[in-house]
């Protein structure tokens, strides 16, 4: 599902950049007689400096809270600080590339002024210019998504109502190479971690089998993936996503076997773009999730670039589409079939099923009810706009008096301004 970088052992990586065994280098350090600026140099080049305190990190990942603590240094001038850390942390991660880069970074600072991230001669670069650009790309990635936060308070936009069975929700931002993991509180939507991932080489917007992008759209995880069954290039385990969804497949769409999974135990992160279409995390990042999350229930919003607004600004938007449920609810009710069926899209499909070849089972489902109140509960919608615009929701559809009912995913797209169904299903 992913490609995979060539495994680095410690010190190999170094002496793949800078042609001298790591001895050598310590050595040079050692002798150099007084530090130059290059840290400086470094920081206005290609390392901003972030706001983010690494211990506020330390939840979100320790490995990376330890680099951005290296680059925090680095940025304040702390060069000594700096390379005392990266060097514990290029020991204690051998397979952490771009920790081992920045301690290479460092080792040669003290004795030559440095210009940006992996500034080695061009002779040396050419052993393996792909790499150093990949690792160049990861850590502008990694600084900017933590230096460039989330608003305070503020939720992605597509997350317009999450049940309170929903205790979690994963949102992907593609264009930082982010993955955001929020808890569902009573109060709302609460960030609790976000960590850096790798999409598709190709990049996203996944069309057909083989196309090697991402997926985008709103999907849900739907099993965890014993490790022990799996290879050891997915790491610490996998979460399927239910890709192609009803919107995918209504466009054609092809491909599976879409997975949030980690890295061989060789290797801690991939570049930027290195998967097969599989949004993937270092194996800590991943253990964390699979700890936390929910199967079959947990939404995972993959989007080329979020978009947050306010919780208020999102009941806003979400007020039409809840008027239109709200709507169609009241019609089942009535026992309309007529009104209810006028919901509907011309090209509805329900598992396979036509709007003609599907109306016998409404009318039996309003037959059952025998004129009680249809209670929706444990509500769920969340929204997908490209080319259109749509809405996936979930609830619990019960009568009056009646203890259970049917929980129903539909599929909603607006239509000349007006919510229509195009799937509904039994989960």
């Amino acid at each position: 599902m992913t490609s995979i970088r060539e495994p680095v052992r410690p010190g190999l990586f170094l002496r793949r950049f800078y042609s001298v065994p790591l001895y050598l280098l310590v050595l040079w350090a050692g002798a150099a007689s007084a530090q130059t600026n290059a840290s400086k140099r470094l920081d206005k080049a290609n390392i901003q400096r972030t706001s983010a305190a690494p211990s506020a990190l330390a939840a979100q990942g320790v490995a990376e809270a330890r680099l951005i603590e290296v680059y925090s240094l680095i940025g304040k001038g702390q060069s000594r600080e700096a390379l005392g850390k990266a060097e514990q942390l290029a020991q204690e991660l051998p397979h952490f590339q771009l920790a081992q880069l920045v301690y290479g970074d460092l080792l040669a600072a003290r004795t030559r002024p440095l210009a940006k991230l992996g500034d080695v001669p061009d002779t040396m670069a050419k052993a393996a210019p792909a790499v150093l650009n990949e690792l160049r790309e990861e850590s502008l990635r990694r600084v900017r998504a933590l230096r460039e936060r989330p608003p305070a308070d503020m939720v992605p936009a597509q997350f317009l109502q999450l049940s309170q069975r929903t205790r979690h929700a994963i949102a992907v931002d593609a264009s930082r190479s982010r993955l955001y993991l929020f808890a569902n509180t009573p109060a709302g939507l609460s960030l609790v971690a976000d960590y850096y991932i790798s999409v598709g080489k190709a990049g996203t917007a996944k069309d057909v089998e083989g196309d090697q992008r991402t997926p985008l759209g709103v999907y849900y995880i739907t099993s965890n993936l014993d490790p022990k069954s799996l290879k050891d290039f997915y790491g610490s385990g996998a979460l399927p996503i239910n890709y192609p969804n009803v919107l995918d497949a209504k466009r054609g769409k092809t491909g599976s076997g879409i997975w949030l999974h980690g890295t061989p135990p060789n290797q801690f992160s991939r570049p930027p773009q290195a998967t097969d279409g599989c949004v993937v995390l270092a194996n800590p990042d991943l253990e964390h999730i699979i700890r936390t999350v929910e199967v079959r229930a947990t939404p995972v919003l993959i989007a080329p670039q979020l978009r947050w607004v306010s919780p208020s600004a999102s009941r806003t938007e979400a007020k039409p589409f809840e008027d239109a449920l709200l709507a169609w609810r009241n019609a089942k009710t009535a026992g309309d079939v007529s009104q209810v069926l006028s919901f509907y899209t011309a090209d509805f499909n329900s598992n396979g099923k036509t709007l003609a070849q599907w109306t016998p089972t409404l009318r039996s489902e309003m037959q059952k009810t025998q004129g009680r109140t249809i209670q929706l509960k444990d509500v769920s919608y969340l929204r997908w706009t490209d080319s259109a615009d749509t809405m996936v929701a979930t609830f619990g559809e019960v009568a009056d008096g009646v203890r259970t009912g049917l929980t129903k995913r539909q599929y909603w797209i607006r239509q000349d301004n007006q919510w229509k169904i195009f799937y509904e299903g039994i989960l």
